[in-house]
């Protein structure tokens, strides 16, 4: 480890309240909780933790000035001597005279400090699960008016999953504490669902609102019509008015998606689309030859080539 004093970032000067605003400071920035499954910030914890445990208690902070131990805490052996420590390392001469760890962290994040208590000298460190990431395919239906979707997560656990109406393609859903389990009495992560809506064969949505392309017969565009047509929410009965024509757009209010917090109800929007008969019928073409004689008209003068 770097020499504590560099770690905290203060002078070898420091005051005790300057040890630990340094701390308070850097245990803010790299404490686990507040980066899960980021290695290198939880070893700049334990790196910062050890040094303010080692500067935070006077005997041995005077001890390493001096020289007689280390930045772990070990003794410097003379020359030619060596020394053994158990797995815990140099054993601790008693509490720091300063602010212990767990009492700034319990400042910092409340409780026991935050759920972290340091690794050091012995203690168990309890750590958060990891966050885990999984996507799931949805009906455009199910996404559209919401569902309820039993799925099982990687590790078997079979879970409820309430699909909220209106959900797009992209969203994130927050499963709290499905994600890895914690480590020496940590929290479990939590399971972040990315949702991929599938496509519908009739359906478009635009926003909050629903397109569909109905088709229909010449004698329905030209004389009106009533007729059904698919909506989400089921199927409906509309007029298709006299003279409509391919592209005629109808608005069936209230037919898109249901209205959340900030977001208003949807309409469903019907494009027309005339379609002649296969084969094309002889007592109609024999109509229309008649009929275009005396009434030519020009659908394509706007285009501007003659």
């Amino acid at each position: 480890m770097k020499d504590p004093y560099a770690v905290l970032g203060v002078s070898k000067t420091a005051s005790p309240e300057e040890l630990k605003k340094a701390y308070r400071r850097l245990a803010k920035k790299f404490h686990p909780d507040l980066n899960p499954g980021n290695k290198s910030t939880e070893q700049q914890f334990k790196e910062v933790t050890s040094a303010y445990e080692l500067l935070s208690d006077p005997e041995k902070r005077a001890r390493y000035d001096r020289g007689e131990i280390d930045e772990t805490g070990a003794e410097k052996a003379p020359r030619g001597f060596s020394y053994s420590y158990g797995p815990g390392g140099a054993r601790s001469h008693g509490a720091p005279e300063g602010f212990s760890v767990e009492d700034i962290l319990a400042e910092i994040f409340g409780g026991a400090g935050g759920g972290f208590r340091g690794g050091f000298g012995g203690r168990t460190t309890r750590q958060r699960g990891a966050d885990t990431q999984h996507r799931l395919r949805v009906p455009f239906l199910e996404a559209a008016l919401g569902a309820k979707k039993r799925i099982t997560l990687p590790d078997g656990h079979s879970i409820d999953l309430a699909i909220p109406a209106g959900i797009e393609s992209g969203q994130t859903l927050r499963l709290k504490g499905q994600g890895e389990a914690g480590h020496n009495g940590g929290a479990a992560g939590d399971a972040y669902i990315e949702i991929e809506v599938d496509p519908h064969p009739l359906f478009q949505r635009k926003g909050r609102d629903i397109h569909i392309e109905v088709p229909v017969t010449l004698p329905e565009a030209v004389l009106g019509a009533k007729i059904t047509v698919p909506t989400i929410h089921g199927p409906v009965s509309v007029r298709v008015p006299r003279g409509a024509n391919t592209g005629s757009l109808l608005r069936l209010k209230g037919k898109g998606l249901a209205a959340n917090s900030g977001h208003s109800l949807g309409d469903q929007y019907v494009k027309l689309r005339v379609v002649l008969p296969e084969p094309p019928d002889s007592e109609l073409i024999q109509f229309l030859e008649r009929w275009t004689e005396r009434h030519p008209y020009d659908v394509r003068g706007k285009l501007g080539i003659g």
